[in-house]
């Protein structure tokens, strides 16, 4: 299993242990005749997410926020694969799912600071007011179009 983990196809940028996750195999659905009736090529990954020590505790909570669907009701969060005809290409899409959910939940949101939100209300009161300019040249045009009745 190491050599499948390890195989260039997973690029993954968060590094989790592998011995901590639960890999299981069953029967992929869809076409494919005999072939998908007889191998156990869908890959299934879960993990324990309050018992998982590897990821810190902020982000633990975001992926149980992020990610209600994906987490059973024993807290362990299930990731399934079948993709692909093969079981370690299955099994590196699941890890692959793995590293992108917790780079998710790793991810900051980004704060505006004063700067930016003077900066931001300047270009839209500039904006605003280039609007009504240009309405009032417009008014005026059209003012200017009609006939007085004295």
């Amino acid at each position: 299993i190491n050599n499948i983990l390890n195989s260039p196809c997973n690029n993954s940028r968060n590094d989790c242990p592998h011995e901590r996750l639960t890999v299981s195999y069953s029967r992929s659905s869809g076409p494919g005749g005999q072939h998908v009736n007889k191998v156990n090529t869908k890959a299934e990954v879960r993990f324990h997410v309050q018992t998982a020590d590897w990821i810190p505790e902020d982000v633990r909570q975001k992926i149980l926020e992020k990610n209600k669907n994906r987490i059973n009701k024993s807290g362990e969060l299930l990731v399934t694969s079948e993709v692909s005809r093969s079981q370690h290409r299955n099994l590196n899409c699941c890890i692959q799912k793995i590293s992108d959910i917790i780079a998710e939940a790793t991810e900051k949101t980004y704060e505006p600071t004063a700067e930016d939100v003077a900066l931001r209300e300047a270009r839209l009161e500039k904006r605003n007011k280039e609007r009504l300019k240009q309405k009032k040249i417009a008014s005026n045009i059209k003012q200017s179009r009609r006939v007085g009745f004295d």
